[in-house]
């Protein structure tokens, strides 16, 4: 495992964008995939996006399609999320994650960061 540390978090207003980024701490940072997820309360965690190890393969929800971009730089044990165009039901809080594999399930993740807040503001 690796341990993960959102940042970029904060309040924007609809239509406006921001940029997430997920720290890894640890030696291994480029044998895991990543994933972007996010969760309000009392819904299930959803997919957004995810990453492969090398960063040749992405993969995005459909509902984000065109709007947010993964990418990840392993030479500095980072994740990126850039977000664009945002709405005001993507209100969340945004979670990284690790994995074997780049995958779209909660359940095939091996470590996941504490999350960071994004308010979209009318």
């Amino acid at each position: 495992q690796v341990q993960l540390v959102e940042s970029g978090g904060g309040l924007v207003q609809a239509g406006g964008s921001l940029r997430l980024s997920c720290a890894a701490s640890g030696r291994t940072f480029s044998r895991y995939a990543m994933g972007w997820f996010r969760q309000t309360p009392g819904k299930e965690r959803e997919f957004v996006a995810a990453i492969s190890r090398s960063g040749g393969s992405t993969y995005y929800a459909d509902s984000v399609k065109g709007r947010f971009t993964i990418s990840r730089d392993n030479a500095k044990n980072t994740v990126y999320l850039q977000m664009n165009s945002l709405k005001r039901e993507e209100t969340a809080v945004y979670y990284c994650a690790a994995s074997t594999q780049a995958t779209v399930s909660t359940q095939d993740y091996e470590c996941w960061g504490q999350g960071t807040q994004v308010t979209v503001s009318p």
